[in-house]
């Protein structure tokens, strides 16, 4: 008799298009604002439910990932677990593309994926606020992966807007092979003596011309850009490589670094400045993608 057929998630990227640091709270967590948005491609995880917990890893970036007790998909599932006694846990594989502590929140989308398996699995509504509360128990960029649609992001990550309706973006999506720990870079962070300004929400929700977004996205920034410099200069290098491919429209650093992105006017565009910036850089990785709301394969 056959086997069943695991269950298969995808686990995309998530870009951080702004990111305000508001201040530090006395727990030591820092109060965040930042517009998600998810890339069209990610990691994939599968499920065979029944047994043991377990997790086999495969992929380019797997030796990085680590598959002992502090991966974030062994992770979410004990914190479900421990929400839901009687759930049936069981085997994960997960196939590892996207490079490990980089700021597109690669681990935090394999949570959310063994989230969402989980609840397949064993019948559970996706509305389910246990799901929720294991999410934000694993970690804080966590609740945001677990519907990945282009959301406003507050508080430590827990605090999500309605999905906005954000037209994709063409884009290319850089990693000069630098791991950056997040807590070292919020460590390094230190308040602006002219603090950004606050995101216009109605503006990015209402239909506006790519120009105008864009606009509205140049008026934002990234406040972990300099001190992830400062703990990794090849950040600096890879946003001026960005920026000055053919068709950049806007460079900047996603999350806590170090992957940065460039947005352009066409997919086509995307495509040939990522195959320029691989000729140039071939030790980088490098990806063109369209960034917006993606909708899981169980979904």
């Amino acid at each position: 008799m056959a086997l069943p057929e695991p269950l298969v998630e995808n686990a995309p990227a998530k870009v951080n298009l702004t990111l305000r640091v508001l201040g530090r709270r006395p727990d030591g967590y820092h109060e965040i604002e930042s517009l998600v948005v998810f890339a069209d491609f990610g990691d994939r995880l599968s499920f065979s439910p029944g047994g043991a917990l377990a997790l086999m890893l495969s992929g380019p970036s797997a030796a990085q990932a680590g598959e002992g007790a502090d991966n974030l998909v062994l992770k979410a599932a004990r914190a479900l677990a421990a929400r839901i006694p009687d759930i049936s846990l069981g085997a994960f594989h997960l196939e590892k593309l996207l490079p490990v502590a980089a700021g597109i929140g690669g681990g935090s989308a394999d949570a959310a994926a063994a989230l969402r398996l989980l609840a397949r699995a064993n019948g559970l509504s996706g509305n389910d606020p246990r799901l929720f509360e294991a999410a934000r128990a694993t970690g804080a960029d966590v609740p945001v992966c677990l519907d990945p649609h282009t959301r406003i992001m507050r508080g430590i990550g827990e605090n999500l807007s309605a999905p906005l309706a954000l037209p994709p973006l063409p884009a290319v999506l850089v990693n000069p092979r630098a791991a950056l720990a997040t807590k070292d870079v919020f460590a390094r962070w230190t308040p602006a003596s002219t603090p950004s300004l606050a995101f216009d929400l109605a503006a990015v929700a209402k239909a506006m011309t790519c120009d105008e977004r864009l606009q509205c996205l140049k008026a934002q920034s990234n406040d972990l850009e300099t001190p992830a410099i400062a703990l990794a200069p090849v950040i600096a290098e890879a946003l001026a490589a960005l920026r000055a491919l053919a068709g950049c429209r806007l460079a900047r650093m996603s999350g806590s670094g170090s992957t940065c992105f460039a947005l352009f006017d066409s997919p086509s565009a995307a495509t040939a400045a990522a195959n320029a910036l691989s000729n140039k850089c071939p030790q980088w990785w490098v990806r063109a993608t369209a960034l917006g709301s993606i909708i899981p394969l169980g979904a």
